[in-house]
């Protein structure tokens, strides 16, 4: 062993020292490295910072651009949220249509990404549903981890290795050479983890000082029987007029909060009804703000058509519709006006839906009601409005957003065109027309170009710690490649298992893969495995590809411990696990994986 070797080696066992640690973070660990490698002689600074400049390293960042833009259009929950209903409370089904929903979304998109939606979405099914959220949140993760076995794309090991692939003069991995082994692996997830719930006992998160929900608001203030849904047909007085002038007229009594028009890409809701003329067919979104009024009687005299609504007072609208309590300061121009001369539908588009003077909630017509000093005002309009209000001159502190404020999609209107730039790129990837690289790029430049996301949100979308720790570790892979740390490891592996056959070998990489990543990044684990599973394969003769595959696998097959991957990490609070836990649950699963992909892995690409 050479003197540059140990050296090299002793950094490594440094870097490995402080992942396990979790001190400092990956990420400064990384950039340590950068710093120290040099030092030793093996490679200049050029080289060590040469992964600012890595293709895979640009394609990640721009890939986590796109999946911003699924959140942002609201097309991720979207797709979520339509799954998920299908299991309609029954637990068995809701892990599995949770489990597959994750494992096509985390395809195409970050699987950090797809949890982070998925955990509020998880935790209102536990609570509707009085699931523990410890036998749900498990599941969420174990599919994020196998949806990043899917496609090219969907996790940063892969693309790790078919970089190295493609270092070493190889083709690399086409886009959809994953799948046979993700979808099988998947399947198994679904199965073993619908049998090894019964070991999650995990109960509700920790006790926190959580932020009102929409629904808590709705019964605190009554609003149950007040929101109506209603069409406007064909004979009805109310076509052709302008909406907001018939809350003083036909419609007195009532808040009209938005109408529904069909549109090009079907029914669009208009957030803000003042100055729209009402068309036969539109529907009305009406607040009944006194109870006085009886609005079936007024509905069948306008020839108005009650329409069914989803959820309980327009919650099913949370996307566009939010509300918010906001409370009347000392010095309020509105201390000692109605509520009607208030004008606040008028003048932000926010109609006044609740009450409060001290603790009791107003039933009364509001309309009427004198706003004082100290009054908490419940309002309801769209989000950009709300967030508005507090800023204004009208003297009102925004006390309370509801939590469904963090889920809002605040360029949901453009989702369509998430979705064609999201299908474009995955097309462009797929065909091999240009490079993925440059695919990714036309992706995320056409979600800026159609609204999808601003520049703000791109930069804020990139997870700057994850590339930085790849950078980072990149130089090591070159290092290990000049000082014969590769040719060494591979021998050493060899010598273990060369006999035993191709697939033993296989079975070999896999674990060893598997077994680091208990302690340090899925990430930093393939960038190390990736060029020793070549350097073996060229000692074989054998092709490269299955042992590459192989390790991609393993860098995914992250289950045995909450620090392996940021999927786990973000599952621990919520699901109330212990690091046990994910050594009982996950063990045996990475165990069935490798049984799956040594089978497999051979078949596929052949030896």
């Amino acid at each position: 062993m050479s003197h540059e070797l140990l050296l090299v080696l002793c950094l490594l066992g440094v870097a490995i020292a402080l992942f396990s640690l979790g001190r400092p973070r990956a990420d400064v660990v990384a950039l340590l490295m950068v710093a120290a490698l040099p030092f030793t002689g093996v490679i200049d600074v050029s080289e060590a910072i040469a992964g600012f400049a890595d293709p895979s390293v640009v394609l990640i960042a721009l890939l986590f651009v796109i999946g911003e833009g699924l959140v942002r259009t609201g097309l991720a929950q979207r797709i979520s949220a339509l799954i998920l209903r299908v299991a309609r409370g029954d637990e068995t089904m809701l892990v599995v249509a949770l489990m597959l929903s994750v494992g096509v979304m985390g395809s195409v998109m970050s699987s950090t990404g797809v949890v982070a939606i998925f955990i509020p979405i998880v935790l209102r099914i536990a609570r509707s549903s009085r699931i523990a959220p410890g036998r749900l949140m498990m599941p969420l993760s174990v599919a994020a981890l196998c949806s990043g076995m899917m496609t090219l794309v969907a996790t940063a090991p892969n693309l790790v290795v078919h970089g190295e692939l493609l270092r070493d003069g190889y083709t690399g991995f086409a886009f959809f050479d994953f799948l046979p082994f993700g979808a099988p692996v998947l399947a198994l997830a679904i199965g073993y983890m619908l049998f090894a719930r019964r070991w999650l006992t995990g109960g509700a998160p920790a006790a926190s000082t959580r932020a009102p929900r929409l629904e808590d608001w709705i019964r605190e203030y009554r609003l149950g029987d007040r929101a109506f849904r209603v069409r406007v047909l064909a004979d009805s007085p109310l076509a052709g007029r302008v909406a907001s002038a018939l809350e003083e007229g036909e419609l007195a009594g009532m808040n009209v909060l938005a109408i529904e028009q069909l549109g090009r890409f079907g029914q669009r809701l208009l957030l803000s009804p003042q100055g729209r003329r009402l068309l036969p067919g539109d529907a009305l979104l009406l607040d009944l703000h006194d109870p006085g009024v009886d609005a079936a009687a007024r509905f069948e005299a306008l020839r108005l058509e009650a329409l069914p609504l989803e959820g309980a007072y327009f919650s099913g609208y949370a996307n566009d519709i939010g509300m918010a309590e906001m409370m009347v300061a000392v010095n309020s121009p509105l201390a000692g006006v109605s509520a009607n001369r208030a004008r606040l539908q008028d003048r932000h588009d926010l109609a006044l839906i609740g009450l409060r003077h001290g603790r009791t909630a107003e039933v009364s017509d509001l309309a009427e009601e004198k706003l004082e000093v100290g009054d908490t005002l419940l309002v309801a309009g769209p989000w950009p409005a709300i967030r508005a209000l507090g800023s204004g001159p009208d003297g009102l502190i925004l006390l309370h957003l509801p939590s469904e404020s963090e889920e809002v999609a605040p360029a949901a209107p453009r989702a369509p065109f998430a979705l064609a730039c999201l299908l474009l790129t995955i097309g462009l990837m797929v065909s091999g027309i240009v490079p993925n690289v440059h695919a990714a790029l036309i992706g995320c430049l056409l979600m800026g170009l159609t609204g999808c996301v601003d520049l703000r949100s791109a930069y804020r979308s990139i997870h700057w710690p994850s590339l930085v720790l790849i950078v980072g570790m990149l130089p090591f892979s070159l290092a290990l490649q000049r000082t014969g740390g590769v040719d060494l490891a591979a021998s050493l592996l060899l010598e273990a298992v060369g006999d035993a056959g191709p697939r033993v070998v296989l079975a070999a990489i896999f674990a060893v893969t598997a077994l680091f990543g208990m302690f340090i990044s899925n990430t930093a684990i393939a960038v190390l495995m990736a060029p020793v599973a070549l350097a073996v394969a060229q000692y074989l003769g054998m092709s490269p590809y299955p042992f590459a595959m192989t390790v991609a696998l393993a860098a995914s097959a992250a289950f045995m411990t909450p620090v392996s991957s940021p999927v786990n990490a973000l599952v621990v609070g919520p699901g109330g696990y212990s690091f046990g836990d994910f050594v009982k649950v996950g063990t045996p699963l990475a165990v069935l994986t490798l049984l799956l992909v040594v089978l497999l892995v051979p078949i596929v690409f052949g030896m």
